[in-house]
C-alpha cells in the first residue's frame, strides 16, 4: 500500500488560501465532489461530522480530515499545502499548513483505517514534510508525498 494508490497527481492543491479549518475542508470537498461526481455537500457533511468528534489536526503542522462517503467506490485522497498556516485545533495546539483529506467507501471500515495509517506514516517523515513545504508546483507537491 502506497500513498500514490490514493492521491493522484491531479489531487493536490498548492497554496490553498483559506481563513479557517471549515473553509479548507469546504474547498477540498468542492474539488473532490467535482472530480468524483458526488455532491460536495455529501463530502463536506461527512468530513464535518467526523471533525465534530475531535480534531484531525495530528500535530507538526499536519491535519488529516477523513471520513467514509456514500457512493464512493474506492479510497481517494487530496493533499493541500496552505498559503498560510491556520488554527485547526491540532493536538499540539500548533497551526496547520498541510492538509490531507482521505475519503473512503462507507462499508470498508478496516480499509479506511489501513489507508489512513499508510498516509499518516508518510506525513510523519520530516523529509516528506519538508518536501511538501518546499514545493513550488503541483507536480513537486505530489512527488513530495508519494516519492519519485
Amino acid at each position: 500500500m502506497k500513498a500514490s494508490d490514493f492521491v493522484g497527481p491531479g489531487n493536490v492543491v498548492l497554496g490553498l488560501a483559506a481563513p479557517s479549518k471549515a473553509k479548507v475542508i469546504e474547498a477540498i470537498a468542492k474539488q473532490a465532489g467535482a472530480a468524483l461526481g458526488i455532491p460536495d455537500s455529501v463530502i463536506l457533511d461527512a468530513l464535518m461530522r467526523r471533525e465534530s468528534l475531535g480534531s484531525t489536526g495530528v500535530g507538526d503542522g499536519v491535519a488529516i480530515p477523513h471520513a467514509p462517503v456514500p457512493g464512493l467506490a474506492r479510497p481517494v485522497g487530496w493533499l493541500a499545502s496552505l498559503a498560510r498556516p491556520i488554527d485547526f485545533d491540532a493536538i499540539d495546539a500548533g497551526p496547520v499548513d498541510i492538509v490531507l483529506v482521505l475519503l473512503t467507501p462507507v462499508q470498508t471500515h478496516r480499509e479506511h483505517l489501513n489507508v489512513l495509517a499508510c498516509l499518516a506514516r508518510r506525513l510523519r517523515s520530516q523529509e516528506v514534510l519538508q518536501g511538501i513545504r518546499a514545493a513550488s508546483s503541483a507536480a513537486q507537491l505530489h512527488e513530495a508525498l508519494v516519492g519519485p
